[in-house]
């Protein structure tokens, strides 16, 4: 992910980088007890404050998400759909993974000299990566270009899909939040989120 420098910041250790005021700078891991953050600057990798920078909001970011996690979220998703997420093996590295509507497939992003690559291709970050397969496909065996995710975090069970005129039995409607449904002998579970947008404290 990326993060631009809101001060100037002068290394005292050897493991920490300089940067200066509006910098972009590429933040490849960050740890949820420390207020300091992996990061790199022209291929340089090291330690910045974490209050010395804001990260640039992107909705496909996920941070730390497990695979499976992934999974949930994009199964039955539109084809395309995806989210960048921290790896699980590789600390520091990141995976790309992209529902291909029935699954989903995870591609690991190759790191190195400041370069980010999934096949042939490198870029020198990862909007530069994700922007270039929007219009190319990331798969091989079929075309499958990146589509911006849509409220994934509520898109964990497949969608009941019915024609005009279809009957659809309510099997189970106990809970507010769940109900399940059979439609032409399909079932499926609609998970209904009513939780309010949480804000950020000052």
């Amino acid at each position: 992910m990326e993060a631009v420098a809101l001060f100037s910041f002068t290394a005292s250790e050897a493991d920490e980088i300089s940067f200066q005021k509006g910098d972009i700078i590429k933040v490849t891991e960050m740890d949820d007890d420390s207020c300091w953050v992996t990061a790199e600057i022209e291929g340089k990798r090291g330690y910045v404050p974490e209050n010395y920078i804001s990260l640039l909001p992107f909705p496909w970011f996920a941070g730390r998400v497990s695979r499976l996690e992934a999974e949930k979220r994009l199964c039955w998703q539109d084809p395309g759909v995806f989210l960048v997420r921290e790896s699980e093996s590789a600390p520091g590295e990141f995976s790309v993974s992209v529902s291909y509507g029935d699954r989903v497939e995870h591609f690991r992003v190759l790191e190195g000299g400041g370069q980010y690559c999934i096949w042939d291709e490198s870029f020198c970050s990862l909007n530069r990566l994700v922007d270039f397969y929007r219009t190319h496909s990331i798969a091989v065996e079929e075309v499958v270009r990146l589509r911006d995710p849509q409220s994934l975090h509520t898109a964990h069970f497949p969608r009941l899909r019915f024609l005009p005129g279809d009957v659809i039995d309510v099997l189970d409607c106990a809970s507010s939040r769940t109900w399940r449904e059979r439609c032409r002998g399909r079932r499926t579970t609609e998970t209904i989120s009513n939780q309010r947008p949480s804000w950020p404290h000052h």
